[in-house]
């Protein structure tokens, strides 16, 4: 039986989504409202050979999820709201209450509200995005699937922070990680890719979108990870600073006399990482492309790569070796240049990059040579079709 279902990955200022039809796994339809609550808003919907672009103010959640269904509608993907299965919402952190995907039903909506601490740039924004959907479509059954779902399992000593056992407990205050459904999905495809099981592998998985993420999986189970508490911490990102002595912050907020905590983590968050080093851009390719008449979009790039190969040799230490090592997102899929400056770093263990396969190939690939005794793959992730299934699997 066919099933249509919308997988909706809401922001503060942006609604991205994907309509698959499985078990086919066909994308009928995907897109996104970018600018949503700000002027110049923007509608992009593309199917078939066809992509519609509809420019207006877009001013809430509600807006774009009416203004979306409406055009599902008038293009024909589907004929009334009726076809629609089930909708599927990224979520990044399940927090203390949530180990795994769960039916959002009035209990789980209830206990989501409870956690926007644990994720305070995300999960806010994506319950507007489920509330928007209830909303306009109150009969039609919805899914949360967590990026902390990976993480569960992690050893007891890469969950814990060295403090006070009491606020370990009281708070639940550990780390939980992020990205954890684009490593999901590029672990499995790289085992798959290999021919091997995915429990013989040992692998280390750089999602490298705007967000950096580092997961090592063992066994079949994530063992750590760069992400903690928040997406803030790990490598330095686009504009996310990673990690930080926190001393640092405090001398900071002193400094520029801010009493705030919250105006420090948006400086964090959104003034720092490349972007912050270099005062270009947090987009790697404008850096690239600066590199060789700017000293600090030379640094900024030399400090990513640094922070990538630090959390890459800690892991490969940690698991005494490793198998597989996966590039994904959008950096890591499309930028050669980086995924060499990192696999070079491992020559002296016997890792050997297929410069052809690297610059030049598409898709799923392997892009060291045949003699490399470390494989690297670029594994293209697909974190929507995690979230369709994980629909399939708990709504019947």
């Amino acid at each position: 039986m066919t099933k249509k279902i919308l997988v909706v990955n809401s922001g503060s200022s942006t609604l991205k989504f994907k309509l698959f039809e499985l078990p086919a796994e066909k994308v009928l339809a995907k897109g996104m409202v970018d600018r949503l609550g700000i002027d110049h808003s923007v509608f992009e919907l593309s199917y078939q050979d066809q992509k519609n672009k509809i420019e207006q103010p877009i001013k809430s959640h509600e807006e774009a999820v009416s203004l979306l269904v409406e055009q599902l509608v008038k293009s024909g993907i589907i004929n009334d709201i009726h076809e629609l299965a089930g909708i599927g919402h990224r979520v990044v952190s399940g927090g203390p209450f949530f180990k795994d995907s769960v039916v959002l039903d009035e209990t789980n909506l209830n206990k989501l509200a409870q956690i926007d601490d644990y994720a305070p740039l995300h999960n806010p924004a994506e319950r507007k995005g489920i509330g928007a959907f209830a909303k306009m479509l109150p009969d039609v059954p919805q899914v949360a699937v967590f990026d902390t779902s990976f993480y569960q399992n992690l050893p007891k000593v890469n969950q814990i922070y060295s403090i006070p056992k009491e606020y370990t407990e009281k708070f639940s205050a550990r780390r939980y990680g992020a990205h954890g459904t684009s490593h999901t999905y590029v672990t499995h495809q790289a085992a798959k890719f290999l021919g091997v099981d995915y429990d013989q592998l040992r692998m280390i998985s750089l999602h490298m979108g705007s967000g950096v993420s580092i997961t090592a999986v063992q066994n079949g189970q994530a063992i750590d990870t760069s992400m903690g508490f928040t997406p803030l911490a790990g490598v330095t990102m686009s504009s996310r600073a990673g990690d930080i002595d926190t001393s640092l912050v405090a001398f900071l907020m002193n400094k520029l006399q801010i009493n705030d905590i919250n105006e420090m983590i948006t400086i964090l968050n959104s003034q720092s990482g490349l972007k912050g080093i270099s005062g270009i851009s947090p987009d790697m390719r404008d850096l690239i492309a600066a590199r060789d008449t700017n000293p600090d979009a030379q640094l900024a790039i030399e400090v990513f790569v640094n922070r990538l190969i630090k959390y890459v040799g800690s892991y490969l230490t940690e698991m005494a070796g490793v198998d597989v090592m996966i590039f994904t997102a959008g950096m890591g899929e499309n930028n050669p240049a980086i995924r060499k400056s990192v696999m070079e770093h491992f020559a002296f263990l016997g890792m050997k990059v297929d410069d052809q396969a690297n610059e030049n190939g598409h898709g799923a690939r392997k892009i060291t040579t045949a003699d490399s005794k470390i494989t690297a793959l670029v594994i293209p992730t697909d974190e929507e079709l995690v979230i369709a299934h994980e629909f399939e699997r708990l709504v019947k």
